[in-house]
């Protein structure tokens, strides 16, 4: 308001220059600043209408308030637009999380039947296998010993900020004081370092990233004034990370449960990856064989069975 009128109480000058105005540098954060101290969009417009009125001919045009009125029906217009690209998309969140639900089931329900054919031909090699692998599990467990179990969304939650991820993303959200306005904020994403924090203050995250990120892929915003929301874009798809920041506590990446995407809208040789990933987890929390261990014990026995003469009273598949 301040800044309008101060623009409203200057000296009109000289006929001669009004005759050819030079061009203005519009500088957004004064912009800002008028806004913020008129109270809202309205006065704002009303403000600067009255100055095009009082400092320019352009009402004296009769096309004038049809181009006002366009620029507001366009702005109008990409507003419905926004609106609806975001209900569209959180519909089809919801779809996808309702399918990838269904598909879990699924291949959980066929693990658990191709397990129940299987324990009907039990041998020592099974056994002894089986026993292998819980001691090397135990001793995986025992190094990994400083892991945390991961949070609801397959990340942790830190003193200053938390983070969650699925198989493509990782998703940081940083708060901050209430009302903080995007311009006070600092993000820099590379490609394989992250700093967030406020101007004039030590940063709240600056450290090396876990993994390399698609920096053109990677967003930031502010969510109600009061959170910054950082989306990382994994450069490997196929894994899951640790942690954001190397250094910073690690998450047990064995804990962490499948996304939950629609597995039909991959290419096979994806959607064949990721079912064998999540068989081969959901083999390892009951304590059974994964999927390439299994293979190992069918060739076994096939050979016993070509082999009726040879004791395999000790064999233990490697």
């Amino acid at each position: 308001m301040a800044i309008i009128s101060d623009i409203q109480e200057e000296e009109a000058p000289p006929p001669q220059q009004q005759a050819a105005p030079a061009a203005v540098d519009v500088d957004l954060e004064v912009l800002e600043a008028v806004l913020e101290r008129k109270g809202g969009a309205l006065p704002f417009l009303h403000a600067a209408i009255d100055v095009a009125h009082r400092r320019s001919d352009l009402f004296r045009d009769p096309s004038a308030v049809g181009k006002v009125t366009a620029m507001a029906a366009a702005c109008r217009a990409q507003v419905e637009a926004e609106e609806r690209k975001a209900r569209d998309a959180k519909r089809k969140a919801a779809e996808l999380e309702k399918a990838a639900a269904a598909e879990k089931e699924r291949v959980v329900k066929a693990a658990a039947e191709k397990e129940k054919r299987e324990s009907s031909v039990v041998t020592e090699g099974r056994v002894a296998g089986s026993s292998a692998e819980k001691d090397a599990s135990t001793e995986v467990e025992k190094k990994e010993g400083k892991a945390n179990k991961p949070n609801a969304g397959n990340g942790l939650d830190m003193e200053k900020y938390s983070w969650t991820q699925q198989l493509p993303e990782v998703n940081v959200n940083v708060p901050v004081p209430e009302g903080t306005k995007s311009r006070f904020v600092v993000c820099e994403i590379k490609k394989d370092h992250l700093k967030v924090g406020l101007k004039g203050q030590p940063p709240i995250i600056d450290g090396e990233l876990h993994k390399p990120v698609k920096v053109d892929d990677c967003f930031w915003s502010i969510e109600d004034g009061k959170a910054l929301s950082i989306l990382l874009t994994k450069h490997n798809q196929m894994e899951w990370w640790k942690s954001v920041i190397k250094g910073d506590p690690e998450v047990d990446t064995q804990k962490v449960e499948p996304e939950t995407s629609k597995l039909s809208d991959l290419d096979p040789e994806t959607r064949q990856t990721v079912e064998k990933m999540m068989f081969d987890q959901r083999q390892k929390q009951m304590g059974l064989p994964t999927s390439d261990e299994m293979q190992k014990q069918d060739m076994l026995k096939k050979f016993m069975s070509q082999h009726p003469e040879m004791d395999f009273s000790r064999a233990k598949i490697a």
